[in-house]
This record gives structure tokens, sequence and C-alpha cells, in this order.
């Protein structure tokens, strides 16, 4: 079985441990007016690199290129002196009222072949034509932003129960960010030797890892070689334990175009039996839940309960976004995707969308069989949170 490498690094940090200003949400999760608010907040705020405005024109890669270079000339951000790895925890209260203490170790994993095994998708991906994080990958000679792998090794979290070095901590939103340092070589031994163990599953980023197997092959030519491209042979990655009291997983929604709503309703209706579920609000999501339904949007803001039909779904896997492409496989139709009961109630009723489906979130058996029996859930099945924030850790790949 292969079975990813993970391997410490020189860490770039920042300076200033009063990271408040310098950090940022992913560049996939804000929009123009975050990016503007977040460049505000400070010259050095990760977003002037990680996020180039297109309103820099086409060489705005080389200038994020060259802002970070002289970052590091200055002193804004220093290296580690020798090869670390950094213990990130989150601590917060999830939307049920959970508390969630999420430990995963921030380090550079293997870049493997696509469907070579050992760094596994969880998930179809739905096609992304720009080459942002490629460019941006070339001009800077970094990774910029982590993915995030869940490792089905057990006993991961064990070993980052000890604190490492603390660097920092920030709150954000409601959640406790912390950052430690780990360079002893006989706790880096165990924490890699143990992410090596099993496979990694792809959470979040699978994009990003996907340009990071790009950029390795483009340095691999470069350097005339099949392998040995120094750096760009793994990619800058968080990796937590595939464990359930950690995680905290939502429902990614499905918004319907290209199809009539009675045309949608009258598909469903064919495998799911209809009722009547009022107005729908942040309750009607714990109500699925106890019912075992998803719910249909309609444009005047009104819902329906989806209770499947006997034998509707039989030899279909029980995933609420399985069931959605099996009982609309032969309409034409277009689907997108939204978190937030309250976005996808003002899509559908703006008309943006002419219908929407709220869907359950996948438990983390579920992730996890998913993962052991290499299969894939449709795309957006699973919505992550909280997001990993960019700028704690960047990984050099010259």
């Amino acid at each position: 079985m292969l079975v990813p490498r993970f391997t410490p690094f020189p860490a770039l940090r920042y300076s200033d441990r009063t990271i408040d200003d310098l950090i940022a949400p992913p560049y996939d999760v804000l929009s123009a007016s975050d990016v503007d608010e977040l460049n505000g907040r400070d010259p050095a705020n990760i977003t002037h690199v990680d996020v180039p405005r297109e309103s820099d024109g086409a060489q705005r890669y080389d200038r994020a290129g060259a802002m970070l270079r002289e970052w590091i000339d200055r002193g804004v951000m220093e290296y580690d002196e020798t090869p670390s790895f950094t213990i990130y925890r989150m601590r917060f209260t999830d939307a049920a009222g959970n508390a969630r203490d999420i430990a995963g170790v921030l380090g550079g994993l293997e870049v493997v072949d696509e469907g070579a095994g050992g760094v596994l998708p969880h998930e179809r991906v739905t096609p992304k034509a720009s080459t942002d994080r490629l460019d941006l990958t070339r001009a800077t000679e970094a990774n910029m932003s982590p993915i995030w792998g869940l490792s089905l090794a057990e006993g991961l979290t064990a070993l980052l129960h000890e604190p490492g070095e603390h660097l920092s901590s920030v709150t954000v939103d409601g959640v406790e960010h912390v950052v430690e340092r780990v360079t002893d070589p006989d706790r880096i031994a165990a924490i890699g030797a143990k992410v090596a163990s099993d496979d990694v599953l792809i959470a979040d980023g699978h994009h990003r890892y996907g340009i990071s197997r790009t950029y390795r092959d483009q340095r691999r030519s470069a350097a005339g070689t099949a392998e040995g491209a120094t750096r760009a042979e793994e990619t800058l990655a968080f990796v937590s334990e595939l464990v359930a009291d950690q995680l905290s997983v939502e429902a990614i929604h499905r918004l319907y175009s290209g199809i009539s709503f009675d045309d949608l309703r009258a598909a469903l209706a064919r495998v799911f039996d209809l009722s009547d579920a009022g107005t729908p609000s942040a309750a009607t999501l714990a109500e699925m839940e106890s019912r075992g339904t998803l719910c249909l949007i309609g444009p005047d803001g009104a819902s329906t309960w989806l209770s499947p039909k006997p034998g509707a779904f039989d030899g279909v896997r029980s995933l609420d976004g399985v069931w959605l492409e099996h009982g609309l496989a032969d309409v034409d139709h277009e689907v997108t995707y939204q978190h937030g009961v309250d976005l996808v109630v003002d899509a559908v009723t703006s008309g943006a969308a002419s219908g929407a489906v709220l869907i359950r979130p996948v438990s983390v058996a579920e992730i996890e069989r998913t993962a052991r029996e290499e299969l894939l859930m449709p795309p957006k099945s699973t919505f992550f949170t909280p997001k990993l924030r960019t700028g704690l850790v960047v990984r050099s790949v010259s």
C-alpha cells in the first residue's frame, strides 16, 4: 500500500507574533470587498500576496512574488532556523452548541499521481479553468495556503496533545486559532511516521492539490528528471485525524437552474413523497435530521419535505447528494452549490435559481467508509468548518 510522505520544513512565518491583522481566510471564500478590508488592515496582510488583484494587470503574480521576497528581505517574514512541524489548534463551539477542539499539524505532504493512492480525494471535483493558483505558485515559489487532509491513522491526535513552543494565537469569529512549533527530532519523527502509516483523505483543497501536482511535474520537466524536484515533491498541508469529536461537517445545499420549478418538483416526486414543511429556517436543518428527509425550496420561499419513497433508492448509496443525482439523472438541469439556509432561500426567491434542495451533512463514519472503499461522493458533499487561516505558515517550494 502506498502511504504518503509527510515532512518538516523551514517554515516562513511573520516576525510579529501579533498576527490579528496579518492573516486571512482562504482565498476562495473571499469577496472583493473582503479583500479590500483585509488589504486595509496592514500593508503586510497576507492577502496582498495571496490574492493578487485583477485590477493590477497581467503582472499581478510577478508583483505578488516580488512583494513576498521584499517582506523576507525586510524581515517582515522569517524562516525557521531548522525544519519544523507546526501544531495548529482550532477551538470553537459548533452550530449545534458542541465544543470542538481540532488539533492538526502543518507539514509537507507528498504530491502523488492521480489514482496512485496514499492521498485520496473524497468527492468528485468540479472543474476549474482558472490557473490562478498555478500562476501564483510559480511567481512566489511558495505554498501560500494549506490543503486540509484527514489522516486515517489512529493516534495522531494523541501525538499532538502535548503543546509545542507557543508562537501565536488569535480569536476570529468565535474560533480560537493557536499555533505551536515542534522542532524536537524525536517528536518530528513520530509525527511524520504516524501520518505516513495510512492514507490521507483530502477534506478541503482538492484543486490546490491538483495544482501542486501540475507544478511538481513542470519542475521535474525543467530539471529533466522523473523525480527530485526538491520541495515541489510535497505541498503545504494541515493534517488532522479523522475523528468525529473533532470535526464539524456542514452541508452544501443544491441550487437548480435550467429547469422550471414545476418540472423540478415533478421529477423529485417520482422518488420522494412530498409534504408541506412551512417556512424554512435554521431549525429546518435539525428537523431534517430527525425526520430523515431533504427539503425542497420554491420560488415563493415555501418549503416541502422530501421523504424517500419505499424502494426508490434500493442499491443507491444512502447520501443525499447521490439520491438527488439519481432522481434527476434523466432531467436536463444545472446545479450550483450554497451553504446557509438564508442564502439558499434568497437565491430562489430572487430568481437566481429555479429551486433548491436543502441536504443533510455527511457523517464522519460515511466519510471514512467512502475513503476505505475508494469511492467518491458527489461534488460539494461536505463543508468542513471552521476554515483554516492563511498566513500562519508559508512553505517555500524553491
